[in-house]
């Protein structure tokens, strides 16, 4: 008896998924990853650069079968251009007509189950689809508009309200057309069902690979008046770029009271000229890497690894990842927001300056500390948070979706 083929679920991305320089595409590329071989055949859509040669091997680890159309990153221009359009900026920046047709012939094709990736991938589907459908969001969407809203000044504030409330509308009207939405937390899911009356809305955990995030030996006490930072973002963000300008005029200052040799090492690609002159004129011992290949000797060789985000939403996977590799870690409430994890137990909580730099004075004089917050946190990971487990609750809620339609 020939044994029957596995359903196929059609994965359709906005964005290429590699390199994984960004936390979507290490959620997503990771998830899909973790889900090849199981329960489905997975055919995965995005865009691509004209050579994807490079990139076979991490294509092939992610899907049986890849569909693509010509990536076009959206331009200053595109970008400003689009704050006339009914949709928010990041959807009328993802409309493609190449990418709708491909996507068409995939669903002509009729997959067993269809899941896109973030609301704004929903200008790339038709608005009523007749395959069982899932939604992958990985933060709520409008939230991060209102939270810039509300710190923005001048300009900038109406700019950002007037997104807030087309992504409010775009957000539930995309989330309202299919019939499981994935959330990325707890918290999320909540404040998914609560703003737009949704009645199927179910959670993954965050996850972290832990083969290749792996715990380092403690660091060697830092220097009394020394000590290193790391923090990890792509800098092109409006939030992360917020984040370390806080951190160089509100606690620095208090830092170097302390610790006058302390230092700082950013990594994250794109830094805007704002802050390399801020660095240099104020003659700081902090480092702009850039995009580096590898983030994990810069993390190895820090002492204490800081989240300073007053903005966003979903949840942080580059908290787990120096958690993974042993390292302490001091965030704001919002840096660490939807992950299972206590303070003073796996990470230190701070939000305003004196308790940010207190907090990062306390690990580097307290070795012990640093030790036993460090080892909590990568317990933690090790018990329930690999990218094997998230998968596998991933599957499970597409199967069930499935099934139910």
């Amino acid at each position: 008896m020939t044994q029957s083929p596995r359903p196929r679920l059609l994965f359709v991305s906005p964005r290429f998924l590699f390199p994984m320089d960004q936390g979507g595409k290490i959620r997503t590329a990771n998830t899909l990853k973790g889900m090849k071989g199981g329960a489905f055949e997975i055919v995965l859509a995005s865009p691509a650069p004209a050579d994807t040669a490079p990139f076979a091997a991490d294509i092939a680890s992610v899907c049986d079968r890849f569909l693509s159309w010509p990536e076009q990153p959206p331009s200053s221009v595109r970008r400003v251009a689009a704050l006339a359009s009914r949709l928010p900026v990041a959807a009328a920046t993802d409309r493609s007509t190449a990418g709708r047709a491909c996507v068409d012939a995939a669903l002509a094709e009729r997959p067993d189950v269809v899941v896109v990736d973030f609301p704004h991938a929903g200008v790339l589907v038709p608005e009523r689809l007749d395959t069982p459908s899932v939604l992958f969001t990985h933060n709520v969407e409008a939230e991060i508009f209102q939270r810039h809203a509300a710190r923005a000044t001048g300009l900038w504030k109406l700019v950002w309200a007037d997104q807030s409330r087309k992504m409010a509308r775009f957000e539930g009207e995309v989330l309202r057309r299919f019939d499981t939405v994935i959330a990325v937390s707890d918290r999320d899911a909540q404040a998914l069902r609560t703003r737009y009356g949704l009645t199927s809305v179910a959670a993954i955990d965050t996850g972290v690979d832990l083969d290749f995030f792996v715990c380092n030996p403690p660091a060697p006490p830092p220097p009394k008046n020394g000590g290193t930072l790391v923090f990890i973002a792509t800098m092109s963000w409006a939030a992360n770029v917020e984040g370390i300008h806080f951190l160089l005029d509100k606690v620095w200052p208090i830092l170097l009271r302390a610790r006058p040799a302390i230092r700082a090492v950013v990594i994250g690609r794109n830094p805007p000229d704002s802050l390399s002159a801020k660095i240099r004129e104020r003659g700081l011992n902090v480092t702009l890497t850039g995009f580096v290949e590898d983030i994990r000797p810069h993390v190895a060789e820090s002492d204490v690894y800081v989240i300073p985000l007053w903005v966003g939403s979903g949840t942080r996977i580059k908290a787990f990842e120096a958690m993974a590799m042993g390292r302490p870690v001091v965030s704001t409430t919002l840096g660490i927001e939807g992950l299972d994890v206590t303070d003073r137990e796996h990470f230190l909580r701070a939000d305003s300056a004196e308790e940010f730099a207190a907090a990062i004075l306390t690990l580097l004089d307290d070795a012990d500390l640093r030790t036993t917050v460090a080892g909590n946190a990568r317990s933690l990971m090790e018990e329930r948070f690999s990218w094997t487990v998230v998968a596998r609750q991933f599957e499970a809620i597409c199967l069930e979706t499935m099934r139910r339609r």
